[in-house]
């Protein structure tokens, strides 16, 4: 319902409208579809993580990302490729050195600060819909005041990329030998798509060109700055398709380790 009024003079003053928004479009659908989303990654990672069991493959050296490096006394031995130097209390994951650092830096990325805000937060929920709360502070105050630190994240999600690729390469060295098998290919994957989502970040990207005043002076970094260009403007859909690929490697090397089916081998 609205409502005009006029001022003196008979000029004619804005609509008085009572309506929260006029969207009649299902504005609400884009952050329900990211609440059940994000929310079922959260709680079966959760699950995964402090289940402390069906992570290692011996027989093709298959070690699931939600457990690399493992680094507690819990660990196999053969799946410890860095040590295992922290106790072994329930309460600490095996990867406990690079969880956080994964977790920090998916929490201030860019694409998943507005995600939440819109999903969880409703600050604001949708474009044209009233902010969920009275006062808006921004980025300024805590606990988000730390959504600056996304730019040092970054610096630690590219040393544990390096990680799970140093795993993915070790996965074809098994007892016997070489050996390649289905698994090999999805932790191929994996690692593929989490360097693009890693590379697209716009810390990457400010990183690589953001600082330089002539690219003609630096044609090696502006040939780098087009290509993390390029990677930046699907960075919402790499965000994703990581988090599918996450916990699909993970899953597959769960099952096989819990002798649910065998690998898939064409070599060895």
């Amino acid at each position: 319902m609205t409502t005009t009024a006029t001022k003196p003079g008979g000029e004619r003053r804005r609509a008085a409208i009572t309506a929260k928004t006029l969207r009649t479009d299902r504005w609400w659908l884009p952050s329900l579809i990211t609440v059940v989303g994000l929310g079922a990654w959260v709680t079966y990672a959760t699950v995964r993580v402090f289940m402390h069991d069906y992570y290692w493959v011996d027989e093709h050296s298959y070690l699931t990302p939600f457990y690399s490096p493992c680094v507690t006394e819990r660990c196999v031995p053969d799946s410890a490729h860095f040590g295992r130097f922290l106790p072994d209390w329930w309460i600490i994951p095996e990867a406990a050195l690079t969880l956080p650092l994964l977790l920090a830096f998916r929490f201030t990325c860019y694409y998943y600060r507005k995600a939440y805000y819109r999903s969880f937060w409703l600050s604001p929920p949708a474009c044209a819909v009233p902010d969920g709360h009275k006062t808006y502070s921004g980025e300024t105050r805590f606990p988000l005041v730390f959504q600056n630190a996304h730019r040092y994240a970054f610096y630690a999600a590219f040393i544990i990329s390096i990680v799970n690729t140093w795993d993915a390469v070790l996965a074809f060295k098994t007892p016997t030998g070489f050996g390649f098998g289905l698994g090999n290919i999805i932790l191929l994957g994996n690692v593929i798509m989490l360097w693009a989502y890693t590379l697209s970040c716009h810390s990457c990207r400010h990183i690589i060109g953001g600082r330089l005043k002539h690219f003609s002076k630096h044609p090696v970094r502006y040939r780098f700055w087009t290509i993390v260009s390029r990677l930046n403007a699907r960075h919402m859909q790499l965000a994703w398709i990581t988090l599918g690929t996450l916990a699909l490697t993970d899953f597959y090397i769960m099952a096989l380790s819990a002798n649910w089916f065998d690998d898939l081998r064409f070599i060895n």
